[in-house]
């Protein structure tokens, strides 16, 4: 349905609005980071990542979780987007930066109890799981990468180091997203343009919409950057920056291999805090990752309970 496809394509635009630069503002303490550059390559790792490493994770969006049938499913499936879109935004007003990611997979079951669809609850909970473990894998991932950089023996002045190990880890880092995170964009359209299915196809021109749909987004929310490293929830220094985007990248990458959708936020966040905690709890910004949990907890119930009602109304006034 044409409706549908506007409504992915408006979907993919939000998520680089949201989550380019979450992607970006990791790195940009290391020399030589330009913004634009970072999100070209997050943009085409978007496209790239389903060609490498399968789209595991927008097959459990888009089929395992609730399978979106006919005329009322299509519709379900534009409320549960809406209703995502809105339920992140409106914390976000509230000093709340969410997971977007967790809003879809709430939405998405909402919207299937709504449209009286069956919902793979035993893979919503698993879900829940990892995102709770997300964080706690990061932490720990880059805590034990943060000691080996910083025992690694070498003439190199560390700074210098980071510099170069950095392009790598960034391009791991967006790798990740494209392979995980990105892939509720392609699930959203690959549903509204009804090649869902059995799978996900990957199809070229919905490969290029997202990537070109989510790059715009990110370069017109880059003013947003400078507010995150500003309110952070750690100052870093460049090598635990680097650190993080490794760590972050394992994360996800793992979680995505099992098809599971998981915040790249979430992991990000685990890994600034593992990366710096050896420089004492007081370099940590205890307020911000406080905000952050609570977004993360009330996220998925708000986004299920506005689909689900919203769905239960649009049904109502359509006569579904």
């Amino acid at each position: 349905m044409t409706w549908l496809i506007a409504v992915a394509v408006a979907f993919a635009f939000v998520n680089g609005f949201n989550d380019g630069g979450a992607l970006l503002a990791v790195g940009l303490s290391v020399r030589g980071h330009k913004p634009l550059t970072g999100l070209l390559v997050a943009a085409a790792a978007v496209a790239v990542a389903p060609l490498l490493v399968g789209t595991r994770v927008a097959e459990t969006l888009s089929e395992r979780l609730v399978t979106f049938d006919g005329a009322e499913g299509d519709l379900a499936l534009g409320v549960a987007v809406v209703a995502a879109v809105a339920v992140t935004w409106l914390l976000a007003v509230r000093g709340l930066p969410t997971s977007l990611t967790l809003a879809v997979v709430g939405a998405i079951a909402g919207a299937g109890v709504g449209a009286d669809l069956p919902v793979a609850w035993s893979l919503v909970w698993k879900v829940l799981v990892l995102a709770a473990v997300a964080p706690v894998a990061g932490l720990g991932v880059a805590w034990t990468l943060a000691r080996l950089v910083r025992a690694w023996p070498s003439n190199v002045p560390l700074h210098r180091r980071v510099r170069r190990w950095h392009p790598a880890g960034f391009g791991l880092q967006c790798l990740a997203y494209g392979a995980n995170d990105g892939q509720k964009m392609l699930a959203v359209l690959a549903i509204a343009a009804g090649t869902a299915g059995g799978g996900v196809p990957i199809v070229g021109w919905q490969l290029a919409t997202v990537a070109g749909a989510f790059l715009l987004g990110a370069i017109l929310g880059l003013p947003r950057v400078a507010r995150m490293l500003a309110s952070g929830v750690v100052s870093a220094r460049p090598h635990e920056n680097v650190v993080t985007e490794v760590a972050s990248a394992t994360v996800v990458l793992g979680t995505g291999a099992v098809g599971s959708p998981v915040s790249m936020t979430q992991a990000i966040t685990g890994g600034l805090v593992g990366s710096a905690i050896d420089r004492g709890l007081g370099s940590i910004r205890w307020h911000a990752i406080g905000r952050l949990g609570m977004a993360w907890v009330v996220t998925l119930p708000s986004a299920f309970a506005a689909a689900g009602l919203a769905t239960l109304a649009a049904l109502a006034v359509t006569g579904g």
